[in-house]
């Protein structure tokens, strides 16, 4: 590092500290603007954006709706972190930590807030019965998994793609640290894989919904354009896996909903029906 940084016996927020998102971030909570979150037809409303924790929940909505759960059907309204959507009243109502993804579901005799990305997957898949065993060895295996990337995935989001990506300016430390996780993590599901199909055995389930945004995009090379960085191609068994279930039908669509950037063709910047879908004569 070029200087020696000494901590101040007392931190004071500083508006000016740089970053990429710098111009939202805050050390309070709490609401910084009136606004109503809008309210479409279906009992399930979802406030989000296509980042990796949002996507998790748009592939299983999609995964829920391509086994003929009707009730599976949902609007997805965008919500523009960077323009700070997330701190209105609306949006902090549903979720007090004002992150996304945020849902509501109306379809019971009182409203029922959900938030915290791996808390509305298991959510709906116990609504809806799918995407997670009943069997308690079965379905341990599978919270077992959706916990570990709950725990793993902010050193991938918030320690390496920060410093690597998104930080005013690139140090070795932060990033060799975060770097170094990063592949144990990915070394972790390397060897858990190679023994079986999927995340937690031969069954698809939401573990796989939850780690493929983050871990199987990134070795795909769609996550801060790092693969090269990271030599994913030491994982085979990670990249076979993040490939395969990239192929499904429910994630292609899963992955597009609430996206506003990258190929206008893989852009749907709010979903409120199947239709939504079908390109735009």
């Amino acid at each position: 590092m070029s200087m020696q940084y000494t901590p101040p016996r007392v931190w004071r927020w500083d508006s000016a500290n740089g970053g990429e998102f710098a111009n939202i971030n805050r050390p309070v909570a709490g609401a910084t603007h009136d606004k109503a979150l809008p309210k479409g037809q279906h009992p399930l409303q979802l406030y989000s954006l296509a980042t990796p924790n949002g996507v998790k929940v748009t592939v299983l909505l999609e995964e829920l709706l391509q086994l003929g759960l009707e009730g599976a059907e949902y609007d997805a309204w965008l919500i523009r972190i960077s323009e700070g959507d997330q701190f209105s009243s609306g949006f902090v109502e549903v979720n007090p930590n004002s992150k996304i993804p945020a849902l509501v579901d109306y379809s019971g005799e009182s409203p029922i807030r959900v938030f915290e990305s791996g808390s509305i997957l298991l959510y709906l898949a116990e609504k809806f019965g799918a995407f997670l065993p009943q069997e308690p060895q079965a379905r341990t295996e599978v919270m077992n998994w959706l916990f570990w990337q709950m725990g793993s995935a902010p050193y991938l989001g918030g320690g390496f793609g920060h410093f690597y990506a998104y930080a005013p300016e690139k140090f070795e430390y932060p990033i060799n640290r975060f770097t170094m996780e990063t592949k144990r993590q990915l070394d972790v599901l390397d060897r858990l894989l190679a023994e079986r199909p999927f995340i937690a055995g031969n069954e698809y389930s939401i573990a796989d919904i939850a780690i493929w945004p983050w871990y199987g995009v990134l070795v795909r090379g769609g996550l801060y354009n790092a693969a090269e960085f990271l030599s994913v191609s030491d994982y085979p068994h990670v990249q076979r896996w993040a490939d395969e279930i990239f192929e499904r039908p429910a994630v292609q669509r899963g992955r597009r909903v609430n996206r506003v950037w990258g190929e206008e063709s893989l852009q749907l910047a709010e979903r409120h029906s199947a239709n939504d879908f079908e390109p735009k004569s």
